[in-house]
C-alpha cells in the first residue's frame, strides 16, 4: 500500500507542468532586496539552463530556445539589480564577485551544452553565451578596476 501511494505521489509530481519562464522571472523581480534579487536571478538562470538541456534532449527545440532566452534575461536582471544597488564593485565586491563566479559557471555549462547541440541549433545558444560573457566581463572589470 505504501509503495502504491509513493508511486502515485511521484507520478503526480512528474505530471506537474513546469512554470512558465515569465512566472519565474516575475517571482524573482518581486524580491525587494537587490542583492538577493541578483542571486535569485542567477539561480533562476541555472535552473533555466538545466531545463533547456532537458528539453533539447527530448527534441523540444522551441522550449529549449525559450529557456535559453530565460537564461539571458535572468543574467540581465541580475546585472540590473546589482547596478541599482549603487555600490562600487571595486569597493564592495562581495555580491559582484559572487555574481561573477556564478556567471563563469553558467558560461562553462553553456559551452558544454553547445558541444552537445547540433551545429544547426547553436545560434540561440551562442547569442545567449555572448550576452552572459559580456556581463561577466563587465562584473570582472568592475571588481578589478581602480578604487576611487
Amino acid at each position: 500500500m505504501r509503495l502504491a501511494i509513493l508511486l502515485l505521489v511521484g507520478c503526480a509530481a512528474l505530471a506537474q507542468p513546469t512554470p512558465a519562464p515569465d512566472d519565474d522571472l516575475a517571482r524573482v523581480e518581486a524580491e525587494p532586496n537587490l542583492e538577493k534579487r541578483a542571486h535569485a536571478a542567477l539561480d533562476n538562470a541555472d535552473d533555466a539552463l538545466k531545463q533547456a538541456r532537458e528539453a533539447y534532449a527530448k527534441g523540444e527545440d522551441a522550449v529549449a530556445v525559450a529557456r535559453l532566452t530565460e537564461v539571458q534575461r535572468s543574467v540581465e536582471l541580475a546585472d540590473s539589480a546589482l547596478k541599482q544597488t549603487g555600490k562600487d564593485p571595486s569597493r564592495s565586491p562581495k555580491h559582484f564577485k559572487q555574481a561573477e563566479l556564478k556567471s563563469r559557471e553558467l558560461l562553462r555549462k553553456l559551452d558544454s551544452f553547445r558541444d552537445q547541440m547540433s551545429v544547426a541549433d547553436r545560434a540561440a545558444e551562442e547569442r545567449v553565451a555572448e550576452a552572459v560573457q559580456r556581463i561577466h566581463d563587465a562584473w570582472l572589470d568592475g571588481i578589478m578596476g581602480k578604487k576611487k
